[in-house]
């Protein structure tokens, strides 16, 4: 028995969804990769960029504590005082001669700075974004006020002054917003913390960016989507083409043993039929012939008597060749019978008929099939038995309304029999035609044969099963075939 498995209806879409969602999953993280890459890049610039201006306060402080004047001088002309002029980021610059002193806040700072022999940070102000670099020396000590926002190098800044990405410098807890990027908290979050590179100023740079929904690729999401819907609708397409070519397949092969049964039933019939009046026949005829030989002289009465039994005998043979009408049963299949389990004859038909079914609006029920004891049968004759009952259960329902179509089958065991019965919820069979169902040529469907009920008695019957028909109770047919159950392997012989 062939399998007819195949997905059903809803697998597509499913599968069309899932391809969608799997697709758009990979292109928004191969999206937030590649923002995840850019972003790191652009935080490393900017952190780099704002050491180098770090690295660059310390070089001034370093230069002026070795240029020591050698006079005093006015503070306005002051060497030192050249620098705000040069870098904008510095908002004064201080010096303590060697009979000066320094607030306390730098006094602290200067002797850390000389103990350290580098500048000190002191004095951080990031609420104002400014902050004091102290750099002890001999016999001039120096300090310079620094404005954060002042000293980023926007020339060769990285990120858009108005982008998505936002820039601070943290210290302790406090921070100063060097570029105040997007404030929406956005779907994902992306964060970048490093320490100047400078002992000086120990600042972190901070530069997160939130990304927003509107931001994801919608364009190829969309094309994915669209991809994906036109593959699964194309793969349902497909196996809607395969199953129907299947279905044809099968409906042919089934059609080919019912029409070479039904020939066989035919020329049984013929020979059956045939072979009683050809040996009438032939015995008159010879009869006829010893009488005629007699060679006491021939007995033309008797003679003529034999003759006209075969002229009789022959028309009746002619009579069988014109109507074909008695079919017999035919030879014994038993060798060729086989375990066969209800439910996958049952599942291949409604496989083959489920066209017919869903364009009917019928509605089938399944009753005890998975529990059935396996039949000792002959497949294909079985599957042909129970498409034609299964087949003449559809043509009935036709005659009732679609809401009141159904198609019963069940199965049950009892003893060593097992029963198949097929039922529908149509108008039954008329009265008066229970007792010629099983008749060859005889039908109640305008258009029919009259043979396929009797083709399935003579497939059962050759099987060693029955065939019974009735009007269930609740209103229908019921046709219930009735097959042995298949017989234990042999000892030694896998089931």
């Amino acid at each position: 028995m062939p399998s007819h498995r195949t997905a059903p209806r809803w697998a597509w879409p499913v599968a069309g969804v899932s391809l969608a969602a799997i697709g758009s999953a990979w292109l928004v993280q191969a999206d937030l990769a590649a923002r995840r890459d850019a972003f790191d890049t652009d935080a490393r610039i900017v952190h780099r960029l704002l050491s180098q201006q770090a690295a660059q306060h310390d070089a001034v402080l370093a230069t002026l504590s070795l240029l020591q004047p050698g006079a005093a001088v006015a503070p306005s002309a002051a060497p030192e005082q050249r620098l705000l002029a040069l870098y904008p980021q510095v908002l004064k610059v201080l010096r303590r001669g060697a009979d000066e002193a320094w607030p306390a806040a730098l006094a602290g700072a200067e002797a850390e700075s000389a103990a350290a022999r580098r500048p000190v940070l002191a004095d951080p102000d990031l609420a104002r974004g400014q902050y004091t670099l102290v750099q002890a020396g001999v016999p001039s000590s120096y300090a310079m006020r620094i404005d954060a926002g002042a000293a980023v190098p926007w020339a060769d800044w990285p990120l858009a002054r108005e982008g998505p990405v936002r820039v601070a410098l943290v210290l302790g807890g406090k921070s100063w917003v060097l570029q105040p990027g997007r404030s929406d908290p956005g779907i994902w979050q992306l964060a970048a913390d490093k320490r100047l590179a400078s002992d000086s100023q120990p600042f972190t740079v901070r530069v997160t960016r939130a990304v927003q929904a509107g931001e994801l690729p919608w364009g190829r999401l969309l094309l994915w989507c669209i991809a994906a819907a036109a593959t699964a609708a194309a793969l349902a397409a497909w196996q809607r083409q395969r199953d129907a070519a299947r279905r044809a397949e099968e409906l042919l092969r089934l059609g080919q043993v019912g029409r070479l049964n039904a020939l066989g039933e035919l020329a049984a019939g013929m020979a059956h039929e045939l072979n009683q009046p050809l040996t009438a026949v032939l015995a008159s005829t010879q009869a006829a012939q010893r009488l005629l030989d007699d060679p006491e002289g021939p007995d033309l009465a008797t003679a003529r008597q034999a003759l006209t039994q075969s002229v009789q005998q022959a028309r009746r043979a002619a009579d069988v060749v014109a109507r074909l009408r008695r079919l017999v049963q035919p030879a014994d299949s038993s060798a060729a019978t086989a375990p066969v389990r209800l439910r996958d004859v049952v599942d291949g038909v409604l496989y083959l008929l489920s066209p017919q079914i869903g364009s009917q609006g019928v509605q089938t029920e399944l009753l005890g099939l998975d529990d059935a004891p396996e039949v000792q049968a002959d497949p294909v004759a079985l599957e042909q038995i129970v498409h034609n009952l299964m087949l003449n259960a559809l043509q009935a329902l036709t005659a009732v309304p679609p809401g009141r179509r159904r198609l019963i089958l069940g199965a049950s065991g009892a003893g060593e029999r097992v029963a198949l019965s097929v039922r529908d919820t149509g108008p039954g069979f008329p009265p008066g035609a229970m007792e010629r169902l099983f008749e060859p040529f005889f039908t109640t469907r305008e258009g029919g044969l009259g043979l396929g009920l009797s083709l399935c008695e003579s497939l059962a019957a050759g099987m060693g099963g029955t065939l019974a028909a009735r009007n269930h109770a609740e209103g229908g047919a019921e046709l219930t075939l009735t097959l042995p159950r298949a017989r234990a392997a042999p000892p030694g012989h896998a089931a």
